[in-house]
């Protein structure tokens, strides 16, 4: 067994590798979700089934995500009732969420795998951001090494979770933001920290560019901290926005 918290190797001697439900909460990801679907296509060949859950969507990405998930569901829009649908229609034994603009290779998808069948209940995702430049590298650096010295995780570092673990902390609670931190906040307190796996998947950079990475930065620590003190996340999401 590996210790709480400490990185999770790539492969070894473990436990029956668990079925893998991947859950992908989408809208309008015409762009980047067929570039997910096809990394997980390797996963899907060897008995691992991917779930694409469209909250309403006014592209093509239900139509794209036909051709390369095994169940697509429509519902409507929110990250956590998204997921919670897809993983309530799963059936592995083991959840992997992952945003649709995400991209991976094989080596991660492993180490996921081995990090469950090793025993482990829940874990993330190193991350690598996808845009160039140092700034974004640094910020991918630090986020990694926030969530192992918290043990807290969120939705773009891949939260992967045993079902026995998220249906006893009742899945993602219904809240329109700050879901991924409220999960996590359960799950480290029922079955313990989360395995940090060593492969990076990637993120996109977009919301960084956009919004520019330091305000960015500062707007999330101002959001999570806003939440910690006990506020609205309705109102939060109003201000992510």
């Amino acid at each position: 067994m590996v210790p709480a918290g400490s990185p999770v190797p790539e492969s070894g001697p473990g436990r029956p590798e668990p079925m893998l439900s991947v859950v992908i909460p989408c809208l309008n990801e015409e762009d980047g979700l067929p570039r997910l679907l096809r990394d997980l296509q390797t996963l899907r060949s060897r008995g691992h089934e991917v779930i694409v859950v469209d909250g309403g969507s006014e592209d093509s990405s239900a139509a794209l995500a036909a051709a390369g998930a095994d169940r697509v569901l429509r519902t409507a829009p929110g990250r956590a009732l998204q997921m919670n649908a897809g993983a309530a229609r799963a059936r592995g034994s083991a959840l992997w969420f992952l945003h649709a603009d995400s991209r991976i290779d094989e080596p991660v998808a492993l180490a996921v795998i081995s990090a469950l069948a090793q025993g482990r209940a829940w874990g993330r995702c190193a991350v690598r951001l996808s845009g160039d430049g140092l700034l974004l590298a640094l910020t991918a650096r630090l986020m990694n090494l926030r969530s192992c010295l918290t043990g807290i995780a969120t939705g773009d570092q891949g939260v992967f979770v045993m079902r026995s673990a998220f249906d006893a902390v009742g899945g993602f609670p219904a809240i329109p933001l700050m879901e991924d931190i409220e999960m996590s906040r359960r799950l480290k307190r029922r079955a313990g920290r989360p395995a940090c796996v060593r492969s990076s998947l990637v993120t996109s950079s977009r919301r960084w560019e956009q919004r520019g990475v330091v305000r960015t930065i500062l707007l999330m620590w101002r959001l999570r901290l806003a939440y910690w003190r006990g506020a609205d996340p309705a109102r939060l999401a109003e201000r992510y926005r």
